[in-house]
């Protein structure tokens, strides 16, 4: 090998495992401190935007070909727009020193994820189940779901805790992470733009119908490999935490596309097969009754210590993923060592 060869190689390895190194501690540190309140963070900027485009949007195109056109330009400027500002600070504070940089695309990518944040929040549902507060439970639920939930008994508390959970390690883990490893903060954050876009406007009803079509199509597509991945992680995370991976695998393969999503079947399948339990069936959304495919089968009763096995089950396929990262992106770099050599 000669010198040139060698101190190229050696050059962008450090600068891959840099990388994946950033990822590992982005990922720490939302799980150690996840989203104080007193920080400001980007997807309220996001959500701002949203809504002034919206408004501008609105009050200039007022016909639903209209409408359907203009909604192209939201994932292009808001998540083209997360993209470039984040592009540019980290450019900007590189030339004052790289390990500003570093730290900041570490803190970036952070806040794209949502670890801590999806664990409270179904761990404060089991402690009001734990305490037989069923209205705490209700409420607390009802903050992190669609559905109503005033009238709800306690298993389909934990059936809706276990689901929301469930759904969101695609969102809220995996999906950033991925884009993290691909395209470091700046695409991270473009894909929290595009998944806050469909939060926002990607509903199928008149009002965002043909407005957030494009916001919605395009969430659907960039979840699309996490969510998969995402399944292969769950049933890896069964088998560490001795439970059922063979059902979790089974369960996947058989009802994973009977979800209306395109992609929350897989991780909701998987953990149904996971647990032996049995997600979706009737829901009340604004006094509408509707009605979701059965995925899992009912092996036993559900009960509230289903909530903690699914949070474990997240906490273990989203530590299995960022080690994936790291040796991901160090095999990459000692294959191009290889062909180098």
């Amino acid at each position: 090998m000669t010198f040139e060869l060698e101190h190229l190689w050696t050059s962008t390895f450090w600068i891959g495992m840099s990388g994946a190194w950033i990822i590992i501690l982005a990922y720490i540190l939302d799980r150690c401190i996840g989203d104080p309140r007193w920080i400001p963070h980007p997807v309220i900027g996001m959500g701002k935007g949203i809504s002034a485009l919206e408004s501008i949007m609105r009050a200039r195109v007022h016909t639903d070909n209209g409408l359907k056109k203009a909604g192209i330009w939201f994932p292009i400027l808001i998540a083209g727009g997360s993209f470039a500002v984040t592009w540019g600070l980290l450019f900007l504070l590189g030339l004052i020193h790289p390990i500003l940089a570093a730290a900041a695309e570490i803190i970036l990518i952070a806040t794209t994820i949502a670890s801590k944040g999806l664990r409270d929040a179904g761990m404060e549902v089991y402690r009001h189940l734990k305490q037989q507060d069923w209205p705490g439970a209700r409420h607390s639920l009802g903050m992190i779901v669609g559905r109503d939930t005033a009238h709800l008994d306690e298993p389909e508390v934990v059936r809706g805790t276990v689901e929301t959970v469930a759904e969101n390690i695609v969102d809220a883990i995996v999906s950033p992470l991925f884009y993290a490893l691909i395209g470091g903060a700046p695409l991270a954050m473009a894909y929290r733009a595009v998944n806050t876009l469909d939060s926002m406007v990607g509903y199928k009803n008149d009002k965002y119908l043909h407005l957030g079509w494009a916001s919605a199509r395009l969430d659907d597509w960039a979840n699309w490999i996490p969510a998969r991945v995402t399944a292969l992680l769950l049933i890896v995370g069964a088998w560490v935490l001795k439970l059922d991976a063979k059902g979790a695998a089974r369960m996947v393969a058989r009802d994973a596309r009977l979800h209306p999503s395109p992609n929350s079947g897989f991780p909701e399948s998987a953990v149904a097969g996971a647990l032996g339990i049995r997600l979706g069936g009737h829901n009340v959304y604004h006094g509408v009754a509707s009605f979701r495919a059965y995925m899992g089968e009912a092996t036993r009763p559900m009960e509230s210590e289903d909530i903690v096995r699914t949070t474990r089950l997240m906490f273990w396929s989203a530590g299995a993923f960022v080690g994936f990262c790291f040796l991901a992106t160090l095999g990459v770099w000692l294959a191009g060592g290889a062909l180098l050599w």
